[in-house]
């Protein structure tokens, strides 16, 4: 009995010991095979077929999957057509439904010339397809490896009929149509995925948006435009082609069709103007103030019960008020009407915390545009006592408080309030555009040292905007400090600026014209030559303001301010001197002399539009 006990744990022992090492050896095998997958990889990388295929042949049994496709192609740039057969075909016969393989013998009969052979194979696994998504996906992207779009497009089309209603490889056929260059065909199926399920929009929107491009030149948006409106007519229950229409639409900034658009959606859905309301916000932040007045005139025509109807009444007086001071045509008495606009609004609507952002709204153009700066001041007063405002609409009335102190003189209160949001708002917007305002004030103060200091720090604030007024007065006095130790000419720059900034433009010029006296070969001389053209736009001397840019352009590239004044002098010549001819010759000026410039694009659509060319 004992002996039998003992061979019983000799045998246990003995099995445990053959296991250990059937595993040990497993394991060595394995990393044998790995280092060796490694090197004919090594070698494949480098160029050295013969011997990635003398690697590849010794591991192809072992480990045949890791290794096919480097093998299979080091055959191929060997030209050993009949072994690469061989071996696609050997590796069919183990994976029979992997019928990539099969294509792989197709196309080693295509590159030795037998072209009837290889459309044979090529068939051959076309039939062999079944109903089975990943066995499609296999096959089609053999042939997208190889950029060999025809058979993939067959390959998608028989697997959309075989698995028809339960998938039908639309992103995959787009892709193929967009590697191809097909873009109708490209759009047709990003559409036809969306036709199949709504909730694909955003996907293919997000996609459209990088592959459509908006350049007219390329007429793929065109494309996209008649193929919704044909979806459209041929669909009309598929209100989500006429939701892509308005985004493609906003895309181009084309807001008067976008508009259009959206009014029929909100009539045939009998909607409250929502989708108004955002393309009128879209407009309003590219100036196209008529198409925002129109959508929010649209909105509170619904009535004063709509959801919409509030805010759309408040947005209206801000774009009114934004397009009125931005032309620089406005008279006396539009400024009037406006301000009893404000007033009536107020008085419907009442001052809450809703409506401040109104109070402070008139308080700017009282203080800055109807020299009423003692009323805006009450005005903002008020307005920070208004109970339940957010902490954010009250730092903004602070800043529009300080910059109105500013404009009045009172330098230190300003300050005071520029401080207290850039305290309450750190590494937020509000707080950036705080900080960059007391920056702003240090240097029309002439500490220009710590204005610097503090500008460095907002050229990478969040909002860009911030960064580029940042970068831009930090350049001003970067490149001036320097030129004269005492920096008197800065200094009177300076103060020509916050002359201007004030309203006192007079006074601004006749500091301008002693820079220029006194400091004729300094480098400030076009900086000065564009601020005093900016002050005649506001006096309204149209004359003088050209010559003055003309000056600076001029210059040339020994001034950063040269395409910024042409552009100016473009724009000037079309909307208020009204001189067709002479803008389209300085926007396609701008074109050619600054192709680099940030105006490039904007000057190229205006040009064209005064060519009389169809803008899409």
């Amino acid at each position: 009995m004992n002996k039998l006990i003992s061979f019983r744990s000799t045998f246990r022992k003995l099995r445990r010991c053959l296991w250990l090492l059937a595993v040990l050896q497993s394991l060595s095998l394995f990393a044998q095979t790995g280092n060796e997958r490694v090197l004919g990889d090594q070698y494949f990388n480098s160029g050295e077929y013969e011997k990635a295929i003398e690697v590849y042949d010794k591991v192809m049994d072992r480990d045949p999957f890791s290794v096919y496709n480097n093998y299979f192609k080091s055959l191929l740039a060997l030209k050993r057509y009949d072994d690469a057969e061989k071996l696609a075909r050997k590796m069919s016969k183990r994976m029979p439904t992997h019928l990539s393989y099969v294509a792989d013998m197709g196309y080693v009969y295509q590159l030795s010339g037998d072209l009837s052979k290889a459309e044979e194979t090529y068939q051959k696994a076309l039939k062999a397809l079944q109903p089975d998504q990943g066995q499609v996906l296999i096959l089609a992207n053999a042939y997208v490896m190889r950029q060999d779009w025809t058979h993939a497009i067959d390959v998608y089309e028989s697997g959309k009929k075989m698995l028809k209603g339960v998938y039908s490889f639309n992103f995959e056929l787009a892709e193929v149509y967009y590697q191809k260059g097909d873009s109708q065909k490209m759009i047709d199926e990003y559409l036809n995925a969306v036709a199949e399920n709504p909730m694909n929009q955003q996907n293919v929107l997000n996609i459209l948006q990088a592959r459509v491009g908006y350049d007219p030149e390329s007429g793929r948006s065109e494309l996209l435009r008649q193929s919704l409106l044909r979806r459209i007519q041929r669909e009309p229950a598929q209100t989500v082609f006429s939701e892509m229409l308005i985004w493609l639409f906003v895309q181009q900034k084309d807001f008067e069709s976008a508009t259009a658009q959206a009014k029929a959606l909100d009539k045939r859905l009998k909607e409250d103007g929502v989708r108004l309301m955002s393309i009128a916000s879209m407009a309003a932040a590219n100036q196209q103030y008529d198409v925002a007045i129109r959508d929010y005139q649209y909105v509170i025509e619904k009535g004063v019960d709509g959801p919409n109807y509030v805010q759309a009444r408040m947005e209206l007086l801000d774009v009114s008020n934004k397009k009125l001071t931005a032309s620089n045509t406005y008279t006396k008495e539009d400024l009037l009407l406006l301000e009893k606009e404000y007033v009536t609004t107020l008085t419907e609507l009442g001052k809450n915390a809703r409506t401040v952002s109104l109070m402070r709204g008139l308080a700017h153009l009282r203080a800055f545009y109807l020299d009423q700066t003692d009323t805006a001041i009450s005005n903002l007063d008020e307005a920070l006592l208004v109970p339940n405002v957010s902490r954010q609409l009250q730092a903004d009335c602070k800043l529009e408080l300080g910059d109105i102190l500013l404009f009045t003189g009172n330098v230190w209160d300003s300050d005071l309030l520029y401080a207290q949001v850039d305290k309450d708002f750190k590494n937020d917007p509000l707080g950036q555009e705080a900080k960059f305002r007391s920056a702003r004030l240090d240097y029309f103060r002439g500490d220009f040292l710590w204005a610097q200091a503090q500008l460095d720090v907002l050229k990478s604030a969040t909002s860009q905007l911030i960064a580029n007024d940042a970068l831009y007065l930090s350049l001003l006095i970067s490149d001036n400090i320097g030129y004269d130790s005492t920096f008197d000419a800065l200094n009177l720059y300076a103060k020509a600026d916050l002359l201007k900034y004030r309203n006192k433009n007079k006074e601004a010029l006749v500091v301008l014209d002693s820079l220029l006296l006194l400091y004729p070969d300094h480098s400030l001389i076009d900086e000065t030559w564009f601020k005093k053209a900016e002050i005649m736009d506001v006096l309204r001397n149209w004359s003088d303001e050209d010559s003055l840019y003309a000056q600076v352009v001029a210059m040339g590239e020994e001034s950063v301010l040269a395409d910024d004044a042409l552009f100016r002098r473009a724009e000037l010549q079309e909307t208020k001197l009204m001189n067709k001819e002479k803008a389209m010759e300085l926007y396609q000026q701008l074109l050619t002399q600054f192709p680099g410039s940030l105006y490039t694009v904007e000057a190229r659509k205006r040009f064209r539009a005064l060519r009389g060319d169809i803008l899409n």
